[in-house]
């Protein structure tokens, strides 16, 4: 009997089918599973080999030792700070960073014109540098003077300005040095300080010791300047240095005849709290014992807050929005402290510099209307 040869082709045409289906299947990778992730996991410590396998291992362990490493020193550092209070003494007054360095502070002539250097002694043992500019108007009678002709320069009419700078450096640091320049130029005596420790100064720095040598200035300065204005300029730090004089001096009958702040804080611990280093740890627990409160171990408050409260002083708050050291919103809260302790606010003046302008903490002496700021401040002032 003789088959159909159409139903040939469609077996022949299904045996391929079914063969290509068989192909399709059989080359589709198997499953993998627990057994095949073995295998390649040895295929690849194979392929490593000893060296390989030695090497991951090492540097795992040494990543694991630093980050355990750097996890107990965090750790540990709190407790080193509560423990031995100078380190945060230190970190405070940073007198130990003499910049800028090389500077012969002995001959300000170098870096600025119309100056002379002197040294005072506050208390035995004790002695300070200081600088002392004229005003650019007597620049051409300066040059070459004496010590004793600068003196006796202090008599004149021109008004005087205390400067006492921050943290960190000496009277030479390139702000200071600028905003010297600026009084200068606008008619006002300088005289800036190094306090004890700092600069070419002798002793360590306390709060009372600085203080004290502030103090000691202020008065040689009242002593030759009988007819005009000593105004006490603070930066910074120097700022819990002012307030401090300016209450000793009302505490005296004696009050200061204006105090000028740039970039204040509100105390130490208020300032302390938005230093960079006190950020890292401010969800540690124990952040307040181990580091807000650990200044007042070394007798270090700087309570400006509680200062201006006692004023009399005309008061005037100099603060750049993106100082980036101490946060403006201290210097507004401190302007507010000020202003609600008095019955006339007349004599309580705040300005604000935009961020836009870029001082931020150290450069407001780069404002084109701080001698008319300045000026118009010191002319208000009755003595």
């Amino acid at each position: 009997m003789t088959r159909p040869r159409h139903s040939s082709r469609v077996s022949q045409s299904e045996s391929g089918g079914e063969m290509k289906r068989r192909d399709v299947r059989g080359s589709l990778p198997p499953r993998e599973g627990q057994e095949g992730r073995e295998r390649r996991e040895e295929r690849r410590a194979a392929a490593l080999g000893p060296v390989g396998r030695s090497r991951s291992s090492r540097l795992l362990s040494t990543t694991t030792k630093i980050a355990m490493f750097l996890l107990a020193l965090y750790v540990v550092i709190p407790f080193i700070v509560r423990l031995f209070p100078v380190v945060i003494a230190k970190c405070i007054f940073l007198n130990m960073l003499k910049i800028p360095f090389f500077v012969d502070l002995q001959h300000p002539e170098l870096l600025l014109n119309n100056t002379t250097n002197l040294y005072l002694t506050p208390e035995d043992g004790i002695s300070v540098g200081v600088w002392h500019t004229v005003p650019a108007s007597r620049g051409n009678e300066a040059h070459s003077q004496s010590q004793d002709w600068f003196e006796a320069s202090l008599a004149d009419d021109n008004p005087a300005v205390i400067y006492l700078h921050g943290n960190a450096g000496t009277r030479a640091a390139g702000h200071r040095i600028q905003l010297m320049k600026v009084l200068s130029a606008s008619g006002f005596h300088v005289l800036a300080l190094d306090y004890r420790g700092y600069g070419d100064s002798t002793g360590e720095p306390s709060e009372e010791g600085l203080t004290f040598d502030a103090m000691h200035l202020y008065e040689w300065v009242k002593a030759r300047k009988k007819i005009s204005p000593v105004c006490i300029w603070g930066h910074s730090l120097g700022t819990g240095v002012a307030t401090n004089v300016a209450r000793l001096l009302e505490g005296k009958g004696r009050p200061a005849d204006a105090v000028i702040l740039e970039s204040p804080f509100t105390n130490i611990r208020d300032a302390v709290a938005h230093n960079l280093f006190a950020k890292l740890y401010r969800f540690f627990p124990g952040f307040e014992y181990f580091i807000l409160e650990t200044p007042a171990l070394n007798n270090i408050t700087f309570r400006n807050d509680e200062n201006v409260k006692i004023l009399s002083s005309p008061l005037l708050i100099l603060h750049a929005e993106d100082d980036h050291i101490v946060p403006v919103e201290l210097g507004k809260k401190l302007f507010k402290i000020a202003q609600a302790s008095r019955s006339s606010k007349d004599n309580v003046k705040l300005f604000l510099f935009p961020a836009l302008m870029g001082y931020r903490h150290n450069n407001i002496h780069k404002e084109p209307r701080l001698p008319n700021i300045t000026r118009d401040f010191v002319k208000s002032i009755k003595i």
